[in-house]
């Protein structure tokens, strides 16, 4: 993608960037429809998690997202992993022990399952967009 005009690659990190935000906006819609529908806003308390889960990468990694993914003798890298590993279990675990307390009906439960692979889907796609081999997102341009 050397070989293309600036503008063009401006032009297609912009349209990544708008699927990402579509993605994100489509997870949070289907969060709220999931409370919203059944009239029980319980499933609700996976948007904490939601919140929850960036919070030790943002405090101990800072915008090196590449520390997940390499091995370090760190115990801050590693408590990190950690620490991020029990959010996102907690994001799945949450809905499923609702469910299981028949707390949440099973539509609610589908728009909850859904609404974590789109986020899930979201940040795998930022991970990607920012560790590509062509330099990544804005900051190349």
């Amino acid at each position: 993608m050397a070989d293309l005009p600036g503008y063009l690659l401006t032009c297609l990190y912009s349209g990544k960037l708008a699927l990402l935000a579509i993605l994100v906006s489509g997870g949070i819609v289907l969060q709220i429809l999931a409370c919203v529908l059944y009239n029980n806003w319980w499933p609700m308390l996976t948007a904490i998690m939601y919140v929850i889960l960036p919070v030790p990468l943002i405090l101990f990694a800072g915008a090196d997202t590449s520390v997940l993914f390499a091995e370090s003798e760190n115990s801050w890298v590693d408590a990190t992993k950690f620490l991020t590993g029990a959010s996102a279990v907690g994001s799945i675990a949450i809905p499923i022990i609702l469910k299981h307390a028949d707390v949440i009906t099973w539509g609610a439960f589908a728009m909850e399952i859904s609404s974590l692979f789109v986020f899930v889907t979201a940040i795998f796609c930022f991970i990607g967009l920012h560790n590509s081999d062509d330099g990544g997102g804005y900051h190349s341009i």
